[in-house]
């Protein structure tokens, strides 16, 4: 009776056992790189500025200072701006929305610096969390409006800065943070955050490789150049900044199925998610399970098909492995504390390589052969 007792519990823990690795994934962690809490963007299409000052919030605390809370909206009120000069001068054939770049990250804090999220939250028209839906609204029907005219006048400029006031908030010239004054330039230099310390990289095969290029992406309303690697260098990229405690601010598409916040995570199953049964469908998120083979062919004909698009923006913090020693990325995501790791989700090696448009790191991370052949130093 004993042993049947005995063999009844084995059978039970082994039962449990394979249930539970069927059933999820179970991850360990290998890289963690702090970050700033999780923030929420809300009802914007700013993922682009939540992801790139992430970073730079992390470049901070790399850099041994105190961690700050740095203002997203300050770096998209200045872009709107820009992007309103652009639609008028383009005659309404450029973008006007909320969508943007790494690269406006980087020439938004050239030009205007960076400031703590107290002096410029952003939100001056009664809500709690960002909304950016009646904005929009305003700006582009207004915009409409001034290029409708047979000649600009001279106060367009300052009606779409009187919406931008209205809605973000007037720009501030200074600021005082713990005690001390500053201004958003001299803020910025005592965070040690050098934009021209960052660089945009992407891998793509309808232009040469080792050149810049503007990338095709209706968000690059401003005509972005980013660097162009190979699939395999450009994951060197990614990789040895993860492995020298730089985190990387990451534009993909995650519009894929296997892309899941509840799950926690993003795979690209072997099969195509069109050609599996019901069942197969039902088990994706069920456990580690083989991975399509991805190669620069298949990530250009994603690009080229529409099936790989640039819809949002995150930051990679770290790396873990999956129960079966599958590689994954920690990402951080800006939809706030949601999802199975609270706001965190890890994405597979496979994912990674195949759906990301570009990602932004550090100089400082780049392997010096690729800088040497890029030009960089």
């Amino acid at each position: 009776m004993k042993n049947l007792i005995r063999l009844s519990v084995l059978l039970l823990l082994t039962s449990t056992l394979a249930f539970s690795q069927e059933t999820g994934y179970n991850f360990t962690t290998k890289k963690d790189i702090p970050c700033t809490p999780v923030k929420n963007q809300s009802a914007t299409n700013t993922c682009w500025c939540f992801s790139g000052i992430s970073l730079f919030e992390s470049e901070i605390i790399r850099l041994g200072k105190k961690p700050v809370d740095l203002s997203e909206m300050y770096i998209v009120r200045h872009t709107y701006e820009k992007k309103t000069d652009m639609y008028a001068r383009m005659h309404g054939s450029s973008t006007l929305a909320g969508g943007g770049e790494y690269g406006d990250v980087i020439s938004g804090s050239r030009e205007i610096g960076l400031v703590p999220d107290d002096a410029y939250p952003g939100l001056n028209y009664g809500e709690k969390k960002h909304n950016h839906s009646e904005m929009d609204a305003a700006m582009k029907g207004y915009m409409d409006a001034v290029i409708k005219s047979p000649k600009l006048t001279t106060a367009w400029l300052a009606g779409v800065n009187g919406i931008l006031d209205a809605y973000l908030g007037k720009m501030p010239a200074g600021f005082t943070y713990e005690g001390k004054t500053y201004t958003p330039a001299s803020f910025m230099k005592e965070l040690g955050i050098n934009p021209d310390d960052y660089f945009v990289f992407t891998s793509f095969s309808h232009h040469p490789f080792y050149k810049q290029f503007m990338l095709e992406l209706p968000d690059n309303w401003a005509g972005g150049s980013f660097y162009n690697l190979p699939l395999d260098e450009f994951m060197q990229v990614i990789d040895n900044a993860l492995a020298n405690g730089y985190t990387v601010a990451w534009a993909s598409d995650m519009s894929d199925k296997g892309f899941s916040m509840k799950q926690g995570v993003a795979i690209i199953p072997e099969k195509n998610w069109n050609e599996m049964t019901e069942e197969e469908t039902a088990k994706a998120f069920s456990g580690p399970k083989p991975e399509k083979a991805i190669t620069q062919e298949l990530r250009q004909k994603e690009f080229d098909n529409y099936a790989t698009t640039d819809d949002h923006g995150m930051h990679i913090v770290g790396l873990a492995t999956d129960q079966a020693g599958n590689t994954f990325y920690k990402v951080k995501n800006s939809w706030g504390v949601m999802g199975k790791y609270d706001g965190f989700i890890y994405v597979s090696k496979a994912y990674i390589m195949l759906r990301t448009t570009n990602c932004m790191v550090n100089k400082s991370a780049i392997p010096s052969a690729i800088a040497k052949k890029l030009g960089i130093s």
